[in-house]
């Protein structure tokens, strides 16, 4: 917090009372709320703290501080009565309202009096205001000045200079503020103990590294770009061989299609390969999909996904590219779709998409969002991962010379999915024509009707073979429910403080089936079967993944699919969850 400028500062906590609030140790979930405008607009900075650990985003907010000239105004008419407002005294924020608790703190003047550097006092304001709100907060000072000191680690001028502005912080706020009337009080807890904090972008990267890829290609695009960016510096760091030569290529294409084909290429000759985008990307990079789909060449492909159409809002959060990203290119084309809901499953997911482009030789989505990818997460550390690399049907020499031929587009085992060769394979019957144009079994050209119809019809028998390979859900079954909940990727943590939420507040029960992959096993049936509705909350304003649902289950369950949708380009909230469904469930009730 102490080198975003301009910003306002949001802490906030659901529970108060004569005790004061609760925090952990640090189990905090920060949400960084920036402009696509590059001219230096406004920028939130969100964190949320509570006893119980939850980490969805919460919109009430219960402790401001204000320093943007340009909002503090809507800022301060946003907040709930009896909150808590700190703010640069000069912006005048306590004349709008009366039902709040202010705190003004001249921070340009005492900022001032630390530094004649106007450029480094504009900065110093920033670690002003950490200092007066841990005054506030009972924030024990060692451990401000231990995360101070290991935040600019190494830097001891800055080290000085902003423990400086930490005290001066503090001590206004001692001397000049009566913290008793502030209704929250950080205590220790221990419940972090072990834990990594790690964006979801960072994760997949860890994952992509592990999972063995050599070639990485690209075009930059919020909020996709840190994805290569860390997967760059991490391959750096660790796949340098002996002779200080990179075992790894990662390049930056001319656009995105460039990108997802020079990805395919690669991957067609043997190499793990991947690509990152959102969906302006996905939207570009149609052509090659389809070609990669339809003449089975594998690689992976990350959607980081944003709001659009369009440019859209590009540093918003939304699930919208689903439909985007299952029937990615013209003509007949279904993909498979993993979604990680935690910075684990961005790490385990990416791994995974992997061995599943080689096993299924196609193109796999990994469907992200902005709220994961670019924000930090607090996680147990990942496991290393111990498994083979599952590389898929591909022939060698050896079976080759038993074998002496092979159909390149054949179901030789009648899971829809063909064996290949890779280039260089010293054997004749290794080659083969790659086609994205019409194709019998021997990869030979044909416009024949049937050898269409045949292909066509194995494709999909391997997108339905994928339903036995892709992750599984996460399942929970309430005791007594009638009704359950289905929802993907970072909804998640929305869900599971909504479910708590209805059983706290209306004794109702709620199940609940978390989707992690596209196509969807044979418990989403099972899943549905057991309850009078299941309402499918996700964030996009056409219930894209309901209407998939509807288009996979039997006829007489579709009835039972609801939609709750959130699509106002903010991360979901539990409340907005809760008051949804309360209101469906009245409305049946009538």
């Amino acid at each position: 917090m102490s080198y975003k400028s301009p910003q306002t500062l949001v802490v906030e906590e659901e529970q108060r009372g004569s005790g004061g609030a609760v925090i952990n140790d640090f189990p905090v979930s920060g949400k960084n709320l920036f402009p696509s405008n590059i001219a230096g607009l406004p920028t939130w900075f969100t964190i949320r703290a509570n006893k119980d650990g939850w980490i969805a985003r919460r919109k009430e907010i219960d402790f401001l501080v204000a320093m943007n000239p340009e909002t503090a105004r809507e800022d301060v008419m946003g907040l709930d009565p009896n909150r808590v407002v700190v703010y640069e005294e000069t912006l005048k924020a306590n004349q709008y309202r009366r039902d709040l608790t202010f705190f003004p703190v001249p921070f340009t003047k005492l900022a001032s009096g630390i530094t004649p550097d106007s450029r480094l006092r504009k900065l110093l304001a920033n670690m002003i205001y950490v200092g007066a709100v841990g005054h506030l907060l009972e924030i024990d000072p060692a451990e401000m000045e231990f995360a101070l000191t290991k935040q600019f680690k190494g830097k001891a001028k800055a080290v000085t200079l902003n423990k400086t502005a930490l005290d001066t912080g503090r001590k206004f706020a001692a001397e000049n503020f009566d913290k008793s009337i502030v209704p929250y009080r950080c205590q220790r807890m221990n419940a972090t103990k072990g834990k990594i904090i790690i964006d979801g972008n960072s994760a997949a990267a860890l994952g992509c590294m592990f999972a063995g890829v050599t070639v990485a290609t690209w075009y930059p695009i919020t909020p996709s770009s840190s994805l290569c960016e860390a997967l760059t510096e991490y391959m750096k760091e660790y796949r340098i061989d002996q002779d200080g030569k990179a075992t790894f290529a990662v390049v930056q294409a001319e656009d995105e299609l460039a990108a997802v084909g020079m990805a395919l290429g690669a991957g067609w000759a043997g190499a793990r390969s991947m690509t990152s985008t959102a969906g302006p990307g996905i939207s570009l990079m149609q052509e090659f999909v389809g070609l990669g789909y339809y003449a089975e060449m594998p690689t992976v492909i990350f959607d980081i996904t944003r709001v659009g159409p369009s440019t859209g809002l590009p540093t918003r959060t939304q699930q919208s590219d689903i439909l985007s990203m299952v029937y990615c290119s013209h003509g007949d084309t279904k993909h498979i779709v993993l979604i990680p809901a935690s910075v684990e499953e961005c790490f385990e997911i990416a791994y995974a998409a992997f061995d599943l482009a080689e096993r299924f030789q196609t193109p796999i989505f990994v469907l992200s969002d902005l709220d994961l990818g670019m924000n930090n997460w607090m996680s147990d550390p990942f496991k290393y991962p111990v498994k083979k690399f599952d590389r898929g049907k591909v022939l060698s020499v050896e079976e080759l010379k038993r074998l002496g031929s092979f159909q390149r587009y054949g179901d030789v085992d009648g899971d829809g999915i063909p064996y290949r060769t890779l280039p260089g394979t010293k054997h004749p019957a290794a080659a083969y024509f790659t086609r994205g144009s019409g194709h019998n079994e021997n990869a030979a050209y044909s416009e024949r009707p049937d050898d269409y119809q045949r292909n066509m019809d194995r494709l999909n028998k391997k997108y339905e073979t994928a339903r036995q390979h892709v992750p599984k859900p996460e399942i929970a079954h309430a005791e007594g429910a009638k009704i359950g909940f289905l929802a993907f990727g970072t909804t998640h943590w929305a869900i599971i403080e909504s479910r708590d939420q209805l059983a706290r507040e209306y004794n109702l029960p709620i199940s609940y089936y978390r989707l992690r992959a596209v196509p969807f096993t044979k418990d989403l049936v099972e899943f549905i079967e057991k309850y009078d509705r299941v309402y499918v909350v996700e964030q996009n304003r056409d219930g894209q993944m309901a209407g998939l649902i509807k288009l996979d289950i039997p006829a007489h369950l579709v009835g039972r699919i609801r939609s709750i949708r959130h699509y106002n380009g903010l991360p979901i909230d539990a409340r907005f969850i809760t008051d949804e469904l309360v209101a469906a469930e009245k409305g049946e009730e009538n």
